[in-house]
């Protein structure tokens, strides 16, 4: 038990400090400790944080695990950063964006605008500069068009392990219509709970 406690406490500080997400095989590297002990202890984290009401939480991705922030507590970190900062807080607009390159992947920028209805163009910049999308290739035929998809930050961001996991999210009832327009693209979403 009290190497149990140690090898938790030996995990959350490694995951505290890193930049990026650590793979189990890292883990274990760092903590000496066998594959289930360093699982066991991750799922162990896990449960801590979210029965102690902590502002952390234990994220797993495919390329490993971080952690990350509740994201009931986004409005209230937002007042971390400078203005000259990108915001943490996605608007509306970037958030239709999102969505409709996750679903559609890869896609072009004129599939996105044809759904969309709107100019899409400084959203993609800004999904861009975020690292939530990347540009994945091109599309074969007239002015090769750039194809964008989603990024492991996009998961990390949304704590989904894979792209799919969106499909079962996604299904919306048949009667709800979902319209966008110009006049929407400056707001602000927050997600609660």
């Amino acid at each position: 038990m009290g190497n149990e406690i140690s090898l938790v406490a030996l995990l959350e500080a490694a995951l505290f400090l890193s930049n990026e997400p650590l793979t189990l095989h890292k883990l274990q590297k760092i903590s000496g400790f066998a594959e289930q002990e360093v699982i066991h202890a991750l799922e162990v984290l896990s449960c801590s944080l979210k029965e102690r009401n902590r502002g952390l939480l234990l994220i797993s991705t495919s390329t490993g695990y971080n952690l990350g922030t509740k994201p009931e507590l986004a409005a209230h970190l937002d007042k971390l950063w400078d203005e000259e900062q990108i915001s943490p807080v996605l608007s509306q607009a970037a958030l239709e964006t999102l969505a409709i390159i996750a679903v559609k992947q890869p896609v072009t920028r004129i599939e996105i605008e044809k759904i969309r209805g709107v100019n899409v163009d400084g959203v993609i910049e800004n999904l861009l500069k975020r690292d939530l999308i990347k540009i994945s290739g091109r599309r074969e035929g007239l002015g090769r068009p750039h194809l964008y998809a989603t990024t492991e930050l996009f998961l990390q961001y949304f704590a989904l392990q894979a792209p799919e996991e969106l499909e079962g999210m996604l299904e919306t009832d048949k009667d709800e219509v979902i319209t966008t327009d110009k006049d929407r693209d400056d707001t602000e979403y927050t997600v609660k709970d």
